[in-house]
């Protein structure tokens, strides 16, 4: 008997259940065993139907009565009857055909919401679980664990199937070192994991979800830990700072640096000044000026015959990066050394800025992270600056050590900010520097959040500004048309619509991800030129995308989006000198969510970055790692108190890291936890 052993070995599971649990990635009974409840439903506190009272209540019930009948095409309604002793209610399911041939009438263990709906109080679409034991149920019974659903597998099966696997629990070994258990307190791996899918009680259950949670973040901040210690033990090359070019620079660019800037650069010089390769992120708002900021670091380097990648996420913003640069470099000496190197370059074009990269000719490449590949041979490069990126990964250093024969310094920059929690955790061996100053701008952008029924009133006042000679985004969150997102609006079908109704009086183009390269960069440069007026897209052109005279804003399905999306697709308007508008149009109209009434309070990328984190977790915003996901299944990145016991306890333990190096399971997470770098 081994946990590797396959799903198939256990009772009640055939050749189409074995199909079904790989489908849903579980392939072994460890698999299984991984597989978490997502919640729970508590019966350990039964409410009799007499005391009931509107809110969240569990009952154990007979059901019978049970009718089922389709409303409308999007509608079908299942009702029965709840009885115990003491007296009846209605029970309600919305959208759950199944149930009907599903319950039988039989006793069972009722768990939802009792409130008003249709002028009567009635329980809404609860969770049941067949009552095995009427007379008496152990804690353990009542506390029954709900399991992610998927084609042909319940979560009662799931559960049913995790029972036959019990004896497989004694098999689970501890996987953190004995005095790191032992000091914090933490249950045992085998408990945790008998606690977690057939809980004892409710305090059990706590001390199971603390234990994981716990481990979670000890296995981030050690993975920050060991590339901080990776990255210490390279040589970067030293950029001397001189001063007179810095000055230089300043005084021909045509604005005023904020003072953030200039505190930012001078953390960057003092950095780049040490053969210590700097590892720092630049986090701005919208429109803060961070590519000015990283020019700044680039002209040292140039100054010192060394040369400077510039990597963007995409092509368009590649583009947009180099044109900025060329501004900001055109009067110094190294006008004529700045390159691009992108995809939709010409084959013999492309082999040119290779080899003036390989001659050193080229001291400033712009381009996407094709410029990290094999066959190009940097002479001498010292800076790496990476847009929209919040980490430099393992591999990705080891690439550019292959490529260029040293370590870079390395400046990450970001318009989406990182909260407090998630800098001292996930990116904790990072030096981030703040630029929270905006440049003096006369446009302001006006927040509006509007019902779908008010749309004709938007249209309206958006043409007017066409007439005006303005341009305008349109966002939808799909492409296409989805089956299982009908309620979504998609770009496609908008497009059709503004371009042959709304707007038909106006030039409108369409652009999306799944478009080629000069596709998009066709479209994006005609949008740049005026040639387009409405541009229909996806979260395509969210960062970066720098287009003056485009001054307003409409996001479809705007309740489905995160707030710092919100904020950045926000910002691609009032960046000129006229003042731009955003509206935020709902799905239905229905009163807007917390969060998006947030877009109208504050203008702050951070503060909304801290309500984002808090509200919807890391992963809704800061992406994936390469290897799963960076939401933790049960710690929370807001848990200051747990976040501080983890740092405490490494501070007073110099040699955790390499204890826990010496577990093959653990340093294989520790390993993949490195690799988290790329914003979604």
């Amino acid at each position: 008997m081994r946990l590797s052993d396959s799903i198939g070995v256990l009772k009640g599971v055939g050749s189409v259940r074995i199909a079904q649990f790989e489908k849903a990635g579980i392939f072994t009974v460890e698999d299984l065993l991984n597989n978490f409840p997502t919640n729970y439903n508590d019966f350990s506190v039964i409410t009799s139907i007499s005391a009931i009272r509107p809110g969240l209540v569990s009952l154990r019930a007979k059901i019978h009565s049970v009718s089922s009948k389709r409303m409308r095409r999007a509608l079908h309604i299942t009702e029965a009857i709840a009885e115990d002793e003491t007296g009846i209610i209605k029970v309600v399911w919305f959208n759950q055909p199944y149930r009907k041939d599903s319950l039988k009438n039989d006793t069972y263990l009722i768990r939802g919401e009792y409130k008003l709906q249709a002028g009567r109080l009635q329980l809404m679409n609860p969770q049941i679980e067949i009552d095995n034991n009427t007379a008496s149920n152990s804690s353990e019974e009542l506390i029954i664990a709900r399991y992610k659903e998927s084609a042909g597998l319940k979560s009662e099966y799931i559960r049913k199937i995790v029972g036959q696997a019990r004896p497989y629990f004694d098999l689970i070994k501890e996987r953190l070192p004995e005095d790191v258990v032992n000091d914090n307190q933490l249950m045992s791996l085998q408990d945790t994991y008998t606690n977690l899918h057939f809980p004892i009680s409710d305090k059990k259950l706590e001390f199971a979800k603390e234990r994981m949670a716990f481990e979670e973040i000890l296995i981030s901040y050690m993975a920050s830990k060991a590339l901080k210690l990776e990255a210490l033990k390279e040589t970067a090359q030293v950029i001397p700072f001189k001063e007179k070019v810095a000055q230089d620079f300043v005084k021909k660019l045509p604005f005023k640096l904020t003072n953030s800037q200039r505190k930012v650069a001078w953390q960057i010089y003092k950095d780049i000044n040490t053969n210590s390769p700097m590892n720092r992120l630049v986090e701005g708002d919208v429109g803060s000026g961070k590519t000015v900021v990283a020019a700044m670091a680039a002209i040292m380097a140039m100054e010192s015959d060394q040369q400077v990648a510039f990597l963007a996420p995409t092509e368009i913003l590649a583009r947009q990066h180099f044109t900025t640069l060329q501004k900001a470099l055109e009067h110094s000496t190294y006008s004529n050394n700045i390159g691009l190197l992108v995809g939709s370059l010409p084959a013999k074009q492309k082999k040119q800025i290779k080899d003036s990269i390989a001659h050193g000719s080229l001291k400033l490449v712009v381009g996407t992270h094709a410029l990290l590949e094999k066959d190009i041979a940097w002479r001498n490069l010292s800076l790496l600056v990476i847009d929209e990126q919040h980490r430099f990964g393992v591999e990705q250093r080891q690439k550019i050590i292959r490529s260029s024969g040293n370590m870079p310094h390395v400046l990450c920059l970001t318009a989406t900010p990182i909260p407090r929690t998630l800098a001292l955790t996930v990116y904790g061996e990072l030096s981030i520097s703040v630029i929270n100053e905006l440049p003096e701008r006369k446009a302001t952008i006006a927040t509006e959040i509007v019902s779908p029924n008010s749309l004709n009133q938007v249209f309206e006042r958006v043409a007017s500004q066409l007439q005006k000679g303005r341009q305008a985004f349109v966002v939808c969150p799909l492409i296409t048309e989805s089956s299982s997102l009908t309620n979504r609006n998609n770009a496609e079908t908008i497009y059709e619509k503004l371009s042959k109704s709304v707007f038909k009086n106006f030039s409108v183009g369409l652009i999306h991800g799944k478009l080629k390269s000069d596709e998009k960069d066709k479209i994006m440069n005609e949008f740049r030129l005026g040639k387009i007026q409405v541009l229909v897209s996806t979260t395509v052109i969210e960062v970066g995308v720098d287009v003056p005279n485009a001054t307003e804003m409409l996001i479809y399905d705007a309740n489905w989006f995160g707030l710092a999306q919100l904020h950045q697709l926000r910002g691609r308007v009032g960046r000129g000198t006229e003042n731009g508008t955003c509206y935020l149009i709902m799905s239905d109209s229905s009163a807007p969510p917390k969060r998006l009434r947030a877009m109208l309070q504050t203008n702050n990328g951070f503060e909304l970055a801290e309500l984002d984190l808090e509200l919807r977790g890391p992963g809704a915003i800061y992406g994936t790692l390469q290897h799963g996901k960076l939401d933790f299944e049960f710690a929370k990145l807001t848990d200051t108190v747990l976040i501080s016991k983890v740092r405490d306890y490494d501070n007073k333990h110099p040699y955790l890291l390499d204890n826990m190096l010496k577990y093959k399971q653990l340093a294989e997470s520790i390993n993949n936890a490195t690799r988290l770098t790329y914003l979604n």
